[in-house]
């Protein structure tokens, strides 16, 4: 009597790992069909990424719905009256509708053959991407509270690994093309480098910050999670492929297949484990 069970939980549950992981992916592709304007090599992934950018964007849309309580609530995101303009959340669904809206576009004029229009549609619909990874990363350093999220690199590392992960969706879809890969080729060296010494980073600070934060490094660094964020997510999908791509066999088709892959399942397996890690104390004390 007078005793009470704390059910402690998280507050961001696995399926956002996901959307981030597909936002990602989506704002990747949004960058190559962008480049291929300024770059002719990359031109037969133009239609190629804005397609699946959409397609993206319907699924990631698709994931957040589905994790309301309410799913039909989704509907106040297009009520300009019921938005609270103060809150990172309203202006992060802005930019998604914004995306959405101008992926429409710049698809209706590629199916029409205006280039100097779609030109201009794919360089907003970049800038609107480039805005889907830094809002979620954005959405996680608001917490002061949180190790980890709490700092200024995430949306920055968010940026990193949609470079990285919609560069190896792109060396994927362009298999077979030497002039494309030999591009794509560059951007994942060069991300996935980048991802490396920015987890490089995060966990010097982490492991050397507070009491929350050493032990938020000590899941994030043993156990299952270790593995997953050591050993996938930055060994095998950050610092493999950076090796393997610099080396001089990286211009074979085989070693850029595997190097995308390694991407793409390092990006799967950082995404989870930096949402998913910081919140584990919560459901310890």
């Amino acid at each position: 009597m007078g005793d009470y069970v704390w059910f402690h939980d998280v507050s961001w549950h696995a399926s956002y790992a996901v959307y981030f992981f597909v936002i990602g992916i989506l704002a990747g592709l949004s960058f190559m069909s962008y480049g291929s304007w300024i770059t002719p090599a990359l031109c037969p992934l133009r239609e190629k990424a804005a397609y699946g950018s959409i397609a993206l964007l319907a699924l990631g849309g698709v994931l957040l719905i589905a994790d309301l309580s309410q799913p039909l609530r989704f509907l106040n995101i297009l009520n300009p009256g019921y938005l609270n303009f103060s809150s990172p959340l309203a202006w992060g669904a802005l930019n998604i509708v914004a995306f959405a809206v101008a992926s429409v576009f710049y698809i209706l004029a590629l199916r029409k053959g205006d280039e100097s229009r779609g030109k201009l549609l794919a360089l907003v619909t970049a800038l609107l991407a480039l805005g889907l990874p830094v809002y979620t990363g954005f959405d996680l350093t608001v917490h002061q509270s949180r190790p980890v999220w709490n700092s200024p690199i995430i949306p920055v590392l968010f940026v990193a690994m949609a470079i990285a992960s919609g560069s190896a969706v792109g060396s994927l879809l362009a298999m077979g093309n030497e002039e494309a890969q030999k591009v794509l080729r560059q951007y994942m060296l060069w991300s996935a480098g980048a991802v490396a010494v920015m987890l490089v980073s995060v966990m010097g600070t982490t492991n050397y910050g507070g009491s929350a934060a050493e032990l938020t490094f000590m899941i994030m660094t043993t156990g299952t999670m270790g593995l997953l964020f050591i050993g996938v997510g930055f060994l095998a999908g950050s610092v493999a492929p950076a090796v393997l791509l610099f080396a001089p066999m990286g211009k074979s088709q085989a070693v850029l297949m595997v190097s995308a892959l390694l991407i793409l399942v390092g990006g799967a397996a950082l995404r989870y484990v930096l949402l998913m890690a910081p919140q584990q104390l919560q459901t310890l004390f």
